[in-house]
């Protein structure tokens, strides 16, 4: 998953920026592409997340959102070599 590059063309001081100015933003998943990604329910979703025990997420207003490198790096901390490993 890479992150999307959008030119920067905000107005600054009556002119505008450059177009090299370039600001990456992350990818950011609703609750119900994550649940599409890992398989699971948009239920697990919401009750791993006030568990605790889901990815990373970030409130933007009242919406949840999953940052793509958050879940790629959850996935990776969950990985295990022996089903006796907490």
């Amino acid at each position: 998953m890479q992150n999307t590059t959008y030119l920067q063309t905000a107005q600054h001081n009556g002119g505008t920026l450059p177009a090299s100015h370039t600001v990456t933003l992350p990818q950011l998943w609703d609750q119900k592409v994550l649940a599409g990604y890992l398989g699971k329910s948009t239920a697990w979703c919401e009750r791993a997340r006030w568990a605790g025990d889901g990815p990373r997420f970030v409130k933007l207003g009242r919406h949840v959102r999953y940052r793509a490198d958050d879940v790629l790096a959850w996935i990776e901390e969950s990985a295990r070599t022996c089903s006796g490993e907490a």
